[in-house]
């Protein structure tokens, strides 16, 4: 990653020590994130999704800890005893496990320059459980947090209840009435003790959802990452979402291999908006019985993204039992922060006169493409910082969500999605005149891809 300064008398570039990477500022927290709730409100999910955006944005060390993991590999097929006492044993020995791999892990990661999470993922049910939790780890000096989910509207939890039995690695090779029966079976036991948190553990950190982020209660929450562990899960949505991610088409500056810009689009380019058009009203905002889908749809500030989607129908659907308002479908918002990478000195320049007229800037681009900074310009590093609210918009999203972009920005969110490492950002696979469409749920995400239009009409861009 290069920096550049100019002289006035001389507009030649000349380099200076590079700038340091962005790192979101979590030098020294330490936190533990200790989940609370019945089975089926959403903690695993939350748990993944936390550790998921802290390390890919943040750049912390996350882990989690799942209990019903650890209950998997040293009893396997058991989740309780018949026997109180063997329950017991069984749950302690469970626990132990898992929290003496959650202090190995943070003594091991709490050398390294940034910030290191680990999430206990387990019910803690009662008062004894958490107070016995907390008082392992706060021994240690860090920053214990719990988070709980509860759920006290009937339809939500029917509807969590179906994803957990859905999802759940219990339930893989179960009937579903067994499933069902087995997961009501379990319910009873744990709320036959639940407390759930209050004034009587005032003294603890603690964020508590309730029905999935209607409410939130907040306690004793202080420091950069725990702030924003709670703006994030203020955003989460817990149903399944899925996203469309498309990169504009063929624009007129990926004709001539010229990277950045603000280009209008080839006529290869206009033949995708349109494709792009007949797929949206066809298939984003339509069921399968052709019933209207409520979407939405989000583009960059730059011409080739806006002409891109320029072709796609805005009709009312009119409000409905769910919905109470009318609503506008596809009506298109536009973010600044989807801009592409910005080239800086090197915008408007094909990738053959960057490495004539800089070589070393070539070079180092090669070398770290993740760290590179384009000379007055951004690197993938940067552009992780802008996305990061775009993210959590994108997390509150409930309704489809079609995002027309770039092909580095693309790159990032697929990445993020896919529970990819940030170095594999840069080197994601996002052609043109392709939709590809993701499915995000509990334990990761699925996508589908589809190309409208034949490869051979449309030459694809340079690569930031």
């Amino acid at each position: 990653m290069h920096g550049f300064d100019f002289d006035v008398d001389n507009p030649k570039p000349q380099e200076v020590a590079p700038p340091q990477h962005a790192t979101g500022g979590t030098n020294g927290d330490k936190v533990v994130i200790v989940m609370v709730g019945m089975p089926g409100t959403g903690k695993t999910y939350i748990a993944r999704k936390i550790s998921r955006y802290l390390s890919f944005f943040q750049d912390a060390n996350t882990r989690v800890f799942n209990v019903g993991e650890y209950r998997q590999k040293l009893f396997p097929g058991y989740w309780t005893s018949e026997h109180e006492e063997d329950s017991k044993q069984m749950k302690e020995q469970i626990t132990a496990a898992a929290i003496s791999d959650l202090k190995t892990f943070m003594h091991t990661k709490q050398e390294k320059q940034y910030g290191v999470v680990c999430i206990f993922d387990a019910v803690n049910h009662t008062r004894a459980d958490r107070a016995d939790t907390y008082n392992q780890l706060k021994e240690e000096g860090w920053k214990v947090i719990f988070l709980e989910s509860v759920i006290h509207g009937e339809a939500l939890r029917c509807e969590m209840e179906d994803i957990h039995i859905q999802n759940h690695p219990d339930y893989q090779d179960v009937e579903h009435e067994e499933a069902r029966a087995q997961f009501k079976a379990r319910v009873a036991t744990y709320s036959k003790e639940y407390e759930e948190m209050g004034q009587a553990e005032k003294g603890y950190r603690y964020i508590q959802l309730i029905d999935g982020g209607e409410q939130v209660n907040i306690r004793h929450i202080d420091g950069y990452l725990p702030g924003r562990i709670v703006q994030f899960v203020m955003n989460l949505q817990f149903r399944p979402q899925t996203f469309f991610f498309s990169r504009h088409g063929q624009s007129e500056y990926n004709v001539s291999k010229k990277i950045g810009g603000d280009s209008g689009l080839s006529p290869a380019g206009e033949e995708y908006a349109l494709a792009l058009a007949d797929f949206a009203r066809n298939y984003i905002t339509r069921s399968g019985d052709a019933t209207p889908v409520r979407a939405r749809l989000w583009t960059s500030s730059l011409k080739r993204t806006r002409m891109t989607a320029r072709h796609i129908n805005l009709p009312n659907v009119p409000a409905d039992e769910e919905h109470l308002g009318e609503w506008i479908q596809m009506r298109p918002r536009m973010w600044r922060n989807l801009d592409e990478i910005y080239a800086g000195v090197c915008d408007g320049m094909t990738y053959k006169e960057i490495e004539a007229a800089y070589p070393a800037e070539f070079a180092a681009r090669s070398a770290d493409k993740l760290g590179y900074r384009y000379p007055r310009g951004e690197s993938y590093l940067d552009v992780l910082q802008r996305l990061d609210p775009i993210v959590q918009e994108m997390e509150r999203s409930k309704e489809p969500l079609l995002v027309v972009g770039h092909q580095g920005i693309i790159r990032i969110l697929f990445a993020y999605l896919m529970g990819l490492e940030r170095k594999e950002a840069p080197h994601s696979s996002i052609p043109l005149n392709t939709v590809i469409e993701m499915h995000v749920h509990t334990y990761g995400c699925d996508e589908e891809r589809h190309v409208l239009i034949s490869k051979e009409t449309s030459m694809d861009a340079p690569s930031h």
